[in-house]
């Protein structure tokens, strides 16, 4: 609809600037003060622009001027016919004008560049620009788990939207390798491991990595109860603990280079990140380049010493290196402690101005969860601080937690779903419907089908709501096909290519689109036209999902667009239409929506399948 609206909006700034004239009242209307919506029920038209911003300049009501401004227009089409055949109807309705396309004229135009332009649903309104964005973040002692599979669909699909609107797009993961908590799924591996590999028992590598954080964790637990048994407090006694000093003794070992330790560390990283990447290679997510803790930790102590030296920064009575961001609304930070170490924002101030080096970006988007909202606004301010002009445009993209109906996951503890864990699931759930419906004859590879449909169903599920909301991801609501769901949208798509390879066997070939008879009003009834709408505001849908941020925009766009398909399959005949001129406009128009489908599904990470 944008190229209505945009026409609609030029043609009511210029009627009204010529009402200012005739009224004698200095001043022009542009363009971009006309403001457009979508009436909110079909017989208040197609477009409605109200007038409520231009009482002040006219000095008369909102509804006066939607009036005023309809005498004019229709005094305009009585001297241009070809004008008013072309746009269709309009009327003042109160405060607005309302405006009522022509549905022939409108089908051409929708239809055209929904067959066969490369640039639909490519907007534009980010040419030129250069986007790096940051997600996962996963650590090395332990697989991806739910709340990671969150961080992946939104970052993968964000940066999908950000490229479709032209943008250059460049997607990189820090892995953190480093710290206590590498360092004690390595001390539990080392006591117990007795040799043992994710070869030798058959375990993924990052599983096996995994476990034995866990079991470190409970072995923890264990001296820590038996502490806390001799009179120490809970903080005390985990303090206290032997493995937790041992643990501490192992990462002091590994920071002083110690052979033995690197060799631990070394390999049971290279474990957990290959089954990591084996992961994301089943989820559909890539990275253009991976960053390690182990090689960054270091970066951003250059930078706040020279810092300190332009007076930005300042020494406490401790010796430690802060920052005042009280000016800003946040707090004092220590940047430094006072034996000279660096904290993680020292680490992130570093990496982001490392990563501008490495390729420079107008934009870096965060994708990490909304409990660092804080961090992310000081490091923005400090950076900023710092003099570094794309400091302005950077941009935490935060969500929310994801949490299964059981209730809330801790890894210490082992009740984490490790992602290929809830995938098997939801991919057996989904292979069991397969089967009851007898569908596996039809299907060349059911298993991979259903893993499909896994995704399908895991991948809209996440992305469907805001990102900022905490969300519960229920397993089976998620794989239903009715409502609101990845495997509805994916059943649609397999419905309508369905219809389509029927319609090319019965015709020998594949129906032409007729652009003439289009124009004389052949897809004009109220479902075609709905459908029709539905398909003309894609574009609009990519634009806005990348300017928010938000893949949900999206995920409900194509809710919309496969209800609307849905009602239209159900009111329109398409095969069986009442001639063959109507048939192959309705044929057109599905193959329109089909293709609208499969473009928006891959820009939230929800396969497409021709056969379910």
């Amino acid at each position: 609809m944008r190229n209505f609206r945009d026409s609609w909006k030029i043609r009511i700034a210029r009627t009204l600037t010529v009402m200012l004239k005739n009224a004698g009242i200095d001043g022009t209307v542009d363009p971009s003060q006309v403001i457009a919506e979508l009436p909110p029920k079909p017989e208040y038209g197609d477009l409605g622009f109200p007038m409520f911003g231009f009482a002040k300049l006219f000095r008369k009501g909102p509804s006066w001027i939607a009036l005023a401004l309809t005498s004019a227009l229709t005094e305009e089409d009585t001297h241009s016919p070809a004008d008013r055949e072309a746009s269709g109807v309009f009327a003042a309705e109160g405060p607005y004008l309302n405006v009522h396309l022509d549905r022939g004229t409108a089908a051409a135009a929708i239809l055209g560049p929904a067959l066969e332009d490369p640039s639909f649903g490519r907007p534009g309104t980010l040419a030129g620009s250069r986007i790096m964005v940051e997600f996962s973040s996963p650590n090395t002692n332990k697989p991806l788990h739910l709340g990671h599979l969150r961080n992946d669909a939104l970052g993968e699909s964000i940066s999908r939207i950000l490229a479709a609107c032209g943008a250059e797009v460049r997607k990189v993961c820090i892995i953190n390798d480093r710290g206590i908590h590498i360092c004690k799924s390595m001390l539990a591996y080392q006591e117990h491991g007795q040799g043992k590999t994710p070869e030798s028992e058959g375990v993924k590598s990052d599983h096996f990595v995994g476990s034995w954080y866990v079991r470190f964790s409970r072995d923890l637990k264990a001296e820590a109860e038996a502490l806390k048994a001799q009179g120490l407090g809970a903080k005390e006694a985990e303090a206290e603990a032997p493995l937790q000093k041992r643990a501490q003794q192992m990462l002091r070992l590994w920071e002083a280079g110690d052979p033995e330790t690197a060799a631990l560390w070394k390999k049971m990283n290279a474990w957990t990140v290959e089954g990591m990447k084996e992961t994301y290679r089943r989820t559909g997510i890539s990275f253009d380049q991976y960053y390690f803790e182990s090689q960054t930790y270091l970066l951003g102590k250059e930078e706040i010493l020279k810092g300190l030296d332009r007076g930005l920064f300042y020494k406490a009575d401790d010796g430690a290196v802060m920052v005042d961001l009280t000016a800003e609304k946040l707090d004092k930070k220590v940047l430094l402690r006072s034996d000279g170490t660096s904290i993680y924002i020292t680490q992130d101030i570093g990496l982001a101005i490392n990563r501008n080096r490495d390729w420079p970006f107008d934009r870096l988007v965060y994708v990490v969860g909304s409990e660092q909202q804080y961090h992310f606004q000081v490091l923005f301010a400090i950076l900023k601080k710092l003099g570094f002009e794309w400091a302005g445009n950077l941009y935490h993209l935060s969500y929310g937690m994801v949490n299964l109906p059981e209730g809330r996951m801790k890894s210490r503890e082992g009740t984490v779903v490790d992602a290929d864990d809830l995938i098997d699931r939801l991919r057996d759930d989904a292979l069991a419907e397969i089967r009851e419906k007898e569908r596996e004859d039809a299907i060349d590879d059911p298993k991979e089908a259903a893993e499909n449909v896994a995704l399908g169903a895991l991948h809209y599920y996440l992305l469907q709501a805001n990102p900022q909301k905490d969300m519960l991801f229920d397993p089976r609501e998620s794989l239903s096909f009715n409502g609101n769901t990845g495997p509805y949208l994916q059943y649609m798509g397999a419905r309508i290519s369905s219809m389509l390879r029927k319609a090319a066997e019965a015709l020998a070939a594949e129906t032409t689109v007729p652009y003439e008879a289009l124009t004389k009003g052949l897809l004009s009834g109220d479902a075609e036209w709905e459908l029709l709408k539905t398909l003309a505001v894609y574009p609009e849908a990519v634009a806005d999902a990348a300017a928010r941020m938000d893949p949900s925009v999206l995920a409900a766009y194509l809710y919309e667009l496969s209800k609307a398909f849905s009602r239209f399959y159900h009111d329109c005949p398409i095969l069986n239409a009442p001639d063959a001129e109507l048939s192959a406009a309705r044929l057109a128009l599905s193959r329109g929506v089909l293709r609208v489908l499969k473009d928006a599904m891959n820009l939230i990470c929800v396969p497409f399948l021709e056969i379910m």
